[in-house]
């Protein structure tokens, strides 16, 4: 299974990983063969990139959850979010009498109270598999992408603090201000958080507000800790003191908080957008590694470094010297260096051979390749 642009997939593919559409419904299931006209409909609905199998990538990579559990935990957030703005609105009807104002404040508590149960569910099921490497990008539709974003973010954010040998108790706080780590886009304008392009500074500054939106919406919600709020509040806080909302420095930024900034630039940089294309797993990597001690707490991308595969098994990558390889593995603590298989080079008898780049340090790998 390999990730590949919508542009480089080719009639009489196969596609390697069930697509939902943002709704949780199966648009279509994995092993589907895919035919031009398929495809042409796929980038209509505005997917840009597709898992598929090949004569190259045979190999499966499993998520680190099951399906079924990603599936339920993006249709939970949704309702979430979507009830948050339904009360949030509700509540400031100035025509509101008391005894329905505390209903709403009732609904306020049990529908953020899920969000705790679906921590705990995450929590439990990544600590039961044993490989903790993130290996595979989320497939995002655009409807559904805020909702998506907040899983993703959550579930790199438990991988990360696993590595970073948290105790359970932080690891459920750290969950929970990941999922809900965006609630304050509720409360922006559809026209600015919808907006296909990029922001105008004054509605940047807008957006800015996001995080104080959602810490404040939390204040009053009692199973939601001060730890999770935090998250809300200091996820776009920066090491160099650059980020907002307050300009915090590194020793004032909460680590869980920390944390979830870089899943969350991660996650959101390996997605597609309407104004932008998806980077590579690679070279958003790269981002969060030129960018520790600034934007990034070094300690945190150290741990980071260790959890993510760059180059997944099946990725068809050009080395130095021109030979074309697929992926085999990555060793744990060389993700840039990963073993290879010749399946196209100059020298004929090389091809099926297998190459460690952790040993063979003369040659590199330039690019990933989607047409071979």
């Amino acid at each position: 299974m390999r990730l590949v642009p919508i542009e480089c997939v080719r009639d009489g593919c196969y596609l390697g990983k069930t697509l939902f559409d943002e709704n949780g419904r199966t648009l279509l299931k994995e092993g589907v063969k895919l035919s031009t006209p398929l495809i042409k409909r796929i980038k209509d609905i505005h997917i840009y990139s597709l898992y598929v199998m090949d004569e190259y990538s045979e190999k499966e990579i499993d998520d680190i959850i099951k399906p079924e559990l990603r599936q339920k935990s993006i249709s939970l957030v949704r309702e979430t979010f979507n009830n948050v703005e339904r009360i949030y609105s509700n509540l400031h009807n100035s025509s509101l009498n008391k005894n329905k104002k505390n209903i709403l404040l009732k609904q306020k508590e049990e529908y953020l109270s899920s969000i705790h149960g679906l921590a705990e569910e995450l929590l439990e099921n990544i600590l039961s598999n044993k490989n903790i490497m993130i290996n595979l990008v989320d497939i995002k539709t655009m409807d559904a992408y805020t909702y998506q974003h907040c899983v993703n973010v959550a579930i790199l954010s438990l991988v990360l603090g696993i590595g970073l040998q948290l105790q359970k108790h932080e690891l459920l706080d750290l969950c929970i201000g990941a999922l809900l780590h965006d609630i304050g886009k509720v409360f922006i304008p559809k026209e600015i958080l919808l907006k296909e392009g990029p922001l105008s500074y004054s509605e940047f500054e807008i957006m800015k507000d996001h995080p104080k939106k959602g810490y404040s919406y939390l204040k009053t919600v009692h199973n939601i800790s001060s730890f999770s709020r935090m998250v809300v509040l200091q996820h776009h806080e920066r090491e160099d003191g650059l980020g907002y909302p307050d300009g915090k420095k590194s020793s004032k930024i909460n680590k869980l908080a920390k944390i979830v900034a870089v899943a969350d630039v991660y996650d959101a940089l390996t997605s597609d957008r309407p104004y932008r294309r998806a980077l590579c797993p690679n070279e958003a990597f790269e981002f969060i590694l030129g960018n520790a001690g600034s934007m990034f707490d070094y300690d945190i991308v150290k741990a980071f470094t260790k959890i993510l595969v760059p180059y997944p098994e099946g990725t068809i990558v050009k080395l130095s010297n021109g030979d074309i390889c697929a992926v085999e593995n990555t060793p744990p603590d060389y993700p840039l260096r990963p073993e290879v298989k010749v399946i196209k080079s100059q020298n004929e008898s090389s091809v099926g051979s297998l190459i460690s780049l952790v040993k063979e340090l003369s040659l590199v790998i330039l690019s990933i390749e989607y047409e071979v």
